[in-house]
C-alpha cells in the first residue's frame, strides 16, 4: 500500500515537474525575447507551432494581410518572428550589406544529393559564401546574355505551340479543352532545362510529368513550407543524420529526380558524349547553356566551383526557375481573361506595334518596348506574387528601430509581398484590383519607386538571380500566344483554385483555344 501511494506520488512529482519546465519554457518564448510590445495572436507569441498550422492550411498569404490589417505593419507571428510591412523597415532589413542573414527556414530547403546537402544561392545563410557564389555565376544571368539565351527560349516556344495545336486547337467538346495552368509548368520547366542543359527535359513534347518531376517539387514544397517554421523538425526528417548517413554510402537513395537528370547530363558533357553539345573550344557563344557556364567556372576555380557545386546550381536553376515563372504566366492569362477590356487593349498594341508575321515568335527586343504588355506583366506580378510566405532575415545585433517600436537583434523578420503589394502609398487606389494602367499613368519617379517596391522577386543582394530569364520567358510567350490565338475559360465564369506551400500555386486554371484569324 505505502510502495503504492510513492509510485502515486512519483508520478504526479514528474507529471507537475513536465509541466513546470513546458510552462516555464513558453513563458519564456512570450516574454524572453524582447518582442512582446508587438502585437500579434495570443498563441504565437507562445509557440512557433501556430505558424506552422496556419501555413498547412495553405493559404496564409491571406492569413498574414488579414494580420497585418488587424494589427498594423508589425505583427509578431512567432515567439522570435515578426511580420514587417512597414516600406521602410522592409528597405532596411533587405538593403545591401545590411547585415540581415537568411533565417533556419532557407536551409530546410537544401536538396539532397548522395547523402550530402546541396548549397545554392538561394538556401544559403552564409552571406561571404552566397557573395563569392554569385559573382562566380552572375555573368551568366546578366540582361546582356539574355540574347545568347533567346534561341533556346525559342526552340520551346515552337514546340509547346506545335504540341498545342496538336492537341486541343479548334477542337470541340472535352476534346478542346486544355489545363492551361499545367501546361504552362511544362513550359517553364522545358525552358529552363533548354536554357541549363541545351535539352529540354520532356514534358511539352510528351506532355506529361516527366519522371514524376512535378509531384516531387510539389511535395518538397509542401515540406519546405510547413517545416521551415520549425526547422529543427527537417533534423529529424528529411535531414536526419542517420539518413543522410544511409544515402552518402548508397543504402538508400534520396537524391531527387532532377539531381539524377542534372548529373547524368554533367556526365555526358565532361565525357564529350552529350549529343545536344559540343564541348569545345569553337562552341558558339550564342548557344552556350548554363551547364557550360557552370563548368567553365569550374575550371577557373575547381576548388571553390567543385563539381558538388555544380550541380547544385544546376538542381536550382531547375527547382527555382520552373514553379515561379509558371505562377506568375497563369496570373498573367488568367487576369486578362478575367478583365476582357484591358485584354482588347492589349491586343491592339500588338496589332500596332512591327511584329512581324502572326505566326512569328516574338522578340526580346521587340516585346520589352511595349508598354501596356510590360505594365500587364508588371500588374499580374503585383497582384499574384509567386511566393506566398515572408521573406525570413535576422537582425543583427544592433537591432532595427521601425517608428518607436525597437526589435532585438537576433528576432526573426521578414516582409511578405502580398502585403506589401497592397500598399496604396505605393500603388495607388484600389490595390485589391487589377489594372496595368497604374504603371502607365504616373511619372517616371513614382514608376521606379513603384518598380523598386516589387517584391516578387526579392531585394537587395538576394534579388532572385533568375529574375531576367524569368522576364525573358514572359515577354516572348505572352505575346507570341496572344498573337495566334483566342483563349477562353472552359466553363464561363469559372475561377481558379489556389494553394499557398512557399509558392502561391493556381489549379483548375482549364481554357479552350482557337486560332486567331489573321493573327492580332
Amino acid at each position: 500500500m505505502l510502495l503504492e501511494s510513492l509510485s502515486e506520488i512519483r508520478g504526479i512529482v514528474l507529471l507537475g515537474l513536465v509541466v513546470a519546465v513546458i510552462s516555464a519554457q513558453l513563458l519564456k518564448n512570450k516574454y524572453g525575447n524582447g518582442i512582446n510590445q508587438i502585437p500579434g495572436p495570443l498563441l504565437a507569441s507562445f509557440t512557433d507551432y501556430w505558424r506552422l498550422f496556419v501555413v498547412w492550411g495553405r493559404r496564409p498569404e491571406l492569413t498574414h494581410c488579414q494580420l497585418h490589417e488587424k494589427y498594423g505593419d508589425l505583427v509578431r507571428i512567432g515567439p522570435k518572428t515578426v511580420l514587417v510591412a512597414d516600406w521602410e523597415a522592409t528597405k532596411k532589413i533587405y538593403a545591401l550589406n545590411a547585415g540581415y542573414i537568411k533565417s533556419g527556414f532557407y536551409p530546410v530547403q537544401q536538396n539532397i544529393a548522395k547523402g550530402k546537402p546541396l548549397h545554392s544561392l538561394f538556401n544559403t545563410e552564409d552571406e561571404k559564401f552566397h557573395a563569392k557564389l554569385r559573382r562566380s555565376v552572375a555573368s551568366a544571368y546578366s540582361m546582356s546574355n539574355l540574347v545568347t539565351f533567346e534561341p533556346l527560349v525559342d526552340s520551346t516556344i515552337a514546340a509547346f505551340i506545335t504540341q498545342l495545336r496538336n492537341r486541343v486547337v479548334d477542337r470541340a467538346g472535352e476534346d478542346g479543352v486544355l489545363d492551361f495552368g499545367t501546361w504552362l509548368q511544362y513550359y517553364a520547366f522545358d525552358v529552363i532545362g533548354e536554357l541549363t542543359f541545351s535539352q529540354r527535359l520532356g514534358f511539352v513534347d510528351q506532355g506529361k510529368d516527366i519522371d514524376g518531376v512535378i509531384s516531387v517539387l510539389e511535395r518538397m514544397l509542401n515540406y519546405f513550407a510547413v517545416v521551415g517554421q520549425a526547422p529543427y523538425l527537417d533534423r529529424i526528417f528529411y535531414k536526419n543524420p542517420v539518413l543522410l548517413w544511409c544515402a552518402e554510402r548508397g543504402l538508400i537513395d534520396s537524391t531527387s529526380p532532377v539531381a539524377i537528370f542534372a548529373r547524368s547530363r554533367m556526365a555526358s558533357r565532361l565525357s564529350g558524349n552529350d549529343d545536344s553539345k559540343v564541348q569545345d573550344e569553337k562552341t558558339s557563344p550564342a548557344r552556350r547553356d548554363f551547364l557550360d557556364r557552370f563548368l567553365a567556372a569550374n575550371k577557373k576555380d575547381p576548388e571553390f566551383i567543385s563539381d558538388q557545386r555544380v550541380l547544385a546550381l544546376t538542381v536550382a536553376n531547375v527547382f527555382a526557375g520552373s514553379d515561379t515563372t509558371a505562377i506568375t504566366l497563369r496570373a498573367v492569362f488568367y487576369f486578362l481573361m478575367k478583365h476582357p477590356e484591358k485584354l482588347n487593349k492589349l491586343l491592339q498594341e500588338l496589332q500596332d506595334a512591327d511584329l512581324g508575321p502572326a505566326e512569328q515568335i516574338v522578340s526580346w527586343e521587340r516585346a520589352r518596348d511595349l508598354p501596356y504588355l510590360s505594365a500587364v506583366i508588371q500588374e499580374s506580378l503585383r497582384m499574384h506574387p509567386a511566393v506566398g510566405l515572408a521573406l525570413e532575415r535576422i537582425v543583427p545585433a544592433q537591432g532595427l528601430q521601425v517608428g518607436k517600436t525597437f526589435i532585438p537583434g537576433g528576432t526573426n523578420v521578414g516582409s511578405n509581398a502580398w502585403a506589401l503589394h497592397l500598399k496604396e502609398s505605393i500603388y495607388g487606389e484600389q490595390t485589391d484590383k487589377y489594372r496595368p494602367e497604374r504603371w502607365l499613368e504616373v511619372d517616371d519617379a513614382k514608376r521606379s519607386e513603384m518598380n523598386n517596391a516589387l517584391f516578387s522577386f526579392g531585394m537587395g543582394a538576394r534579388t532572385c538571380i533568375g529574375k531576367n530569364i524569368s522576364l525573358l520567358e514572359m515577354y516572348k510567350l505572352v505575346p507570341t500566344m496572344l498573337r495566334q490565338f483566342e483563349i477562353s475559360f472552359a466553363k464561363e465564369n469559372s475561377d481558379w483554385t489556389l494553394h499557398n506551400a512557399w509558392f502561391v500555386k493556381q489549379s483548375d486554371f482549364f481554357v479552350r483555344i482557337e486560332s486567331r484569324n489573321g493573327g492580332a
